[in-house]
């Protein structure tokens, strides 16, 4: 079993920057990846950024690479979403996910399928 809870989301203007941590309970924080999924009203939840679990590899989607950076911290069992030139359309309800299955540094996981843990996600509001 994971637990996962999200934080700090807010409401910031377009152009501004925020940072999102995940703190993580149960098992072996380092022993699974992790992502950064979001999803908007009215869409499906989108992938935004995975992590393995040595952090030695990452992953992002084109509308977010270059502007966001996910890491972790194995020592503190925190995921990080670093978020930076923010835009409109970058607002939605942000969750992080746990991938068990995955411990490999060579897979990154980014389907909503491939997670099997979830936060109850944080909203974060991007104003123009």
């Amino acid at each position: 079993q994971v637990q996962l809870v999200e934080s700090g989301g807010g409401l910031v203007q377009a152009g501004g920057s925020l940072r999102l941590s995940c703190a993580a309970s149960g098992r072996t924080f380092s022993s699974y990846a992790m992502g950064w999924f979001r999803q908007a009203p009215g869409k499906e939840r989108e992938f935004v950024a995975a992590i393995t679990w040595s952090a030695r590899s990452t992953y992002y989607p084109l509308s977010v690479k270059g502007r966001f950076t996910i890491s972790r911290d194995n020592a503190k069992n925190t995921m990080y979403l670093q978020m930076n030139s923010l835009r409109p359309e970058d607002t939605a309800v942000y969750y992080c996910a746990a991938a068990t299955r995955y411990n490999s540094d060579f897979q990154l996981p980014v389907r909503v399928s491939q997670y099997d843990y979830w936060g109850q996600g944080t909203q974060v509001t991007v104003s123009s």
